[in-house]
């Protein structure tokens, strides 16, 4: 059995930090770990890609031979890898039993106006019998600003309804959660599982009127949905990267079908009966 985590989030939100972490900690554990890079923009990583959709196409040579800026070319990118999908099945064919961390881009319309996205993660799915899963994070940061926060939330929802594989979402970054004597923010828990009653607490501060129903439309969708809700995430906590990771284990029953490994004494036939 084949798995495959898309870690996906908006520009910023720590993605390759995370999938660096992730990689790390599954090493330690002495699972067969690949990290996939799908931004086609990118320039770092901490680990080198085992594949890496820069090998097909590159943005920087889309944008100068035909002239796109950076979101149509990134558009460009991924339809040009939907219509080569033979070259992602040679390169995906010698990894069975294997473990793949997709790093995504972070243009969020990737997934939520246009389904290049979820075409790929139902080609893995569908086609090359992987199970996929995926992660969304978004700042912590994103907590200093309450509609900017629902925006992460409603982005979050819109990608988990988009992809249609399960989905994890998570709250990156929770280092900086601090305050002024190092304990963690009272009030985290009520971003951590959404309270929409935080949006209502913000029209009259700093809302304009005229967004008064657009905000209590968002509460009620918020609230009759009811499936965002943030796993706290520290990159730099090893606790913390393996609970995500048990969670993301858990989402695509990790293991469970696999033959039990059998000890080399007992494989060799040796034993007195």
């Amino acid at each position: 059995m084949r798995y495959a985590v898309l870690v996906t989030g908006p520009a910023g939100a720590g993605k390759s930090t995370f999938c660096s972490a992730l990689i790390t900690h599954a090493q330690t554990l002495g699972r067969s770990v690949h990290l996939f890079n799908l931004d086609p923009a990118a320039e770092r990583f901490d680990y080198e890609p085992t594949l890496d959709i820069r090998d097909l196409i590159n943005l920087e040579d889309v944008m100068e031979e035909l002239e796109f800026g950076p979101n149509g070319g990134l558009i460009y990118c991924f339809e040009y890898l939907l219509n080569n999908l033979d070259w992602l099945d040679d390169e995906l064919g010698p990894y069975a039993d294997d473990y793949l961390i997709i790093d995504c881009p972070g243009q969020i319309e990737l997934y939520t106006h246009v389904p290049l996205l979820p075409r790929l993660a139902h080609h893995l799915e569908s086609q090359l019998n992987f199970r996929i899963s995926a992660t969304y994070l978004i700042d912590s940061q994103f907590m200093q600003d309450k509609t900017k926060y629902f925006a992460g939330v409603m982005s979050a929802m819109s990608c988990m309804m988009s992809l249609g594989v399960s989905m994890l979402c998570c709250m990156s970054k929770m280092d900086l959660v601090k305050d002024g004597k190092g304990r963690v923010r009272r009030e985290v828990g009520r971003y951590l599982d959404p309270d929409p009653a935080l949006l209502y607490e913000d029209v009259g501060a700093s809302s304009n009127p005229k967004f008064h129903a657009l905000n209590q439309a968002v509460v009620s969708l918020i609230e009759s949905q009811n499936i965002v809700s943030f796993l706290p995430l520290d990159s730099t906590n090893e606790d913390s990267v393996n609970t995500i990771l048990s969670h993301i284990d858990n989402m695509m029953q990790y293991g469970e079908d696999e033959e039990p490994k059998v000890p080399k004494d007992m494989d060799e036939g040796g034993g007195d009966d």
